[in-house]
This record gives structure tokens, sequence and C-alpha cells, in this order.
């Protein structure tokens, strides 16, 4: 395959309309803070989904130990409006997932949630024992007003970094040691209001995997899948987005993880990823299905429940 320069311009995806803002009276707001993490808030209790700040560029994140950077941990979650987190959960243990998701914890107060490769993280970080919870299949655990259930899925392809962490892991780390473990579709409810998103954080799955369940808003990866086939993507949309009947999707982990959030976000480079590949595909199916599709801007809270 003949290797193409360049990466896709997100102007020509971020023109349409945008999910609302978040007002004073949105039960709930979602902000996105680049690749998968998203913060889930009611004013009350908030969870976050990976908490992935420090991006350490490309040579260091291949030549040199890896570690969290307390100061781009403490920016982003200043920048996000968070004090104080009910929990932390990781769709997988890789490090653009996981590499600062016990920082977040220790900062915030939160649980860590996740894989037990993700719990090897925590202890590795020296996460109070009580302050880690291993999910399984089909767990549905509470904190704060919101219920989050794991639901096994599977990793894109390739899955670069392959098995289970299967001792604690201290930082500095290699990124090799940061294995992805199992890999979670994550359904997020806030009980209060009823309202629901899905939290898929790779761009695979599991035939079937979410059979019976519901959410409004799908939150979906499409990191490696513009180098997938038609059929594939097709499939990927209806075991995700049709599956759960969800009216709105909003599409994660397209921005270039190697850059610091203070500078713009720009998309991955088609050396990596072919996002206009994936979005001509997603499109079709959005316009087919009538469903509301949407690369997220970073920082903005938004009600993405609320009438447009």
């Amino acid at each position: 395959m003949r290797l193409r320069w360049g990466r896709p311009d997100l102007a020509t995806y971020q023109a349409g309309p945008a999910t609302p803002p978040a007002s004073p009276t949105s039960p709930v707001a979602v902000s996105f803070l680049g690749v998968t993490t998203l913060l889930f808030d009611d004013g009350k209790s908030a969870v976050m989904t990976d908490g992935f700040f420090t991006r350490p560029a490309l040579a260091r994140t291949l030549l040199t130990p890896l570690r969290s950077d307390p100061a781009r941990v403490d920016h982003a979650l200043r920048r996000a409006g968070v004090d104080s987190l009910d929990a932390v959960a990781c769709g997988h243990s890789h490090y653009d997932h996981a590499l600062d998701s016990a920082a977040v914890a220790h900062r915030t107060g939160a649980t860590l949630v996740g894989s037990e490769s993700t719990a090897q993280l925590g202890r590795g970080a020296q996460l109070p024992p009580d302050r880690i919870v291993t999910a399984a299949p089909g767990n549905a655990l509470t904190f704060g007003a919101f219920t989050l259930t794991f639901l096994e899925s599977e990793h894109s392809h390739p899955d670069r970094v392959q098995g289970a962490i299967e001792h604690a892991i201290a930082q500095p780390a290699r990124v090799r040691a940061y294995k992805c473990g199992e890999t979670w579709s994550i359904l997020v409810e806030h009980d209060e209001s009823g309202q629901s998103a899905l939290v898929h954080s790779s761009a695979g799955f599991r035939p079937g995997m979410l059979d019976g369940r519901r959410a409004d808003v799908a939150y979906l990866a499409v990191g490696q899948l513009g180098h997938q086939s038609r059929d594939f993507i097709e499939q990927y949309w209806t075991e995700t987005v049709t599956a759960v009947g969800a009216r709105s999707v909003i599409l994660t982990h397209w921005d270039d993880f190697f850059r610091p959030l203070t500078t713009p976000l720009r998309a991955l480079p088609y050396a990596v990823d072919d996002l206009d590949a994936a979005m001509r595909v997603l499109t079709a199916c959005a316009e087919r299905d009538g469903v509301h599709l949407e690369l997220p801007t970073l920082w903005r809270r938004t009600d993405p429940w609320a009438t447009r």
C-alpha cells in the first residue's frame, strides 16, 4: 500500500451543527478532554473515562520510560473545572488511555475502575486498595449518581501491545509495559435523570456484545478505523450505534495524542490512520439512520441529550 503523507483537515468535519452547550438546567454535562477522555458531571458528582493528559511526544514515547507529567495533569483538571471525581474508569490499559489514570485518581480522590491490568497500574502508583475496583463483564457499579456497566469488547486492529499486565507497574515504565488487558465498552447511566451514554473507547467489537442494552448517546472511538474495510466500518456502526439505539454519535480517538492539550488539536496523520476514509462511511451510516454525527470540541461542556 502506498504511504500517504499529511493528515486530514478537521475543519471539514467541524462545520456542521454542534451538540448544544450544557445549561444551568442540564442534568448532566459532558466534556471532551482529548483521545477518549470524557468528563460526566451533574454538579454534585462526576466520573471520568481514562484521564490521559500527559500526551508525551512520539520520540519520548518510543525511546524513554514514561511517567505522568504532574503539570499537564493539573492543568487539564483545572481547565476542565475538576476538583473531585467519584471514579476514573479505563476502557483498557494502553498508555494512551491509562498512563495518567492513577495520577488523576490520586489528585481527585476517585476510585480507579477497570480491568485487572488497570488495577495493577493503581497498585504500582500506591493507590489505597479500597480505591481500586476490578470490573467483570456485565458489572454494574455505582459511583455517586452514576452507574457504570462494563461490557467486554475487542481492541481495534492492530493491537500492538497485547496481553495482560500481570504485576504492579510503577512509573516510569516503558510503553510496552502498558499492555491492553480487557477492552471495555462502558454504559454510563445517570441515576437521577435516567440519561445514558455508551463510551466505546476502541474501534473493535464483539458481535452481539451490546444486545439488550440502550443508550441515548454513543461516544464512539475511530482510532485506526480508517484503515479497515467499508464492510467492517458498517458492521462496527451496527454493533455499537444501532445496537443501543443511539440518536447522537460523538466521535473520539481521532486527535494526534503526541501533542499537548495546550496546542490546537489536529488529526492523526494518514500514516497512522485515515479519518477521511472512516468519515465517508460513518457519515453515510448516520445520514441513512437519521443520527447526529459530530467531532467534539476540546473542553466544551455539552448536553448531548438536549433537543437541537
